[in-house]
């Protein structure tokens, strides 16, 4: 049996050509909120970091996939069902 993984529960680095939206965090953010299969950048405390939101979890604290010190604090991102998701199978 294949146990679960960081990447099959949060998704997966990603290249900055891939990014189809940049968020940038500062001090007024308060959380993220992605749709699941969005690739993202962000750019917090002069860094920036690409995330494909291809996992499982609805919720996380961004701080589990962030470079060390792009955060200096908690931060929940919120993943949001994709249309596909949603779509009556």
């Amino acid at each position: 049996m294949a146990s679960v993984t960081q990447a099959d529960m949060f998704g997966n680095p990603a290249q900055t050509s891939a990014a189809r939206r940049t968020v940038v965090i500062d001090a007024k953010t308060r959380w993220v909120t992605v749709e699941r299969g969005d690739v993202v950048k962000f750019v917090a405390n002069g860094q920036e970091f690409v995330w494909a939101f291809n996992g499982m979890a609805s919720s996380f604290d961004l701080n589990r996939v962030a470079p060390t010190g792009a955060l200096n604090r908690d931060l929940k991102v919120y993943v949001w069902p994709n249309a596909e998701d949603l779509a009556d199978k």
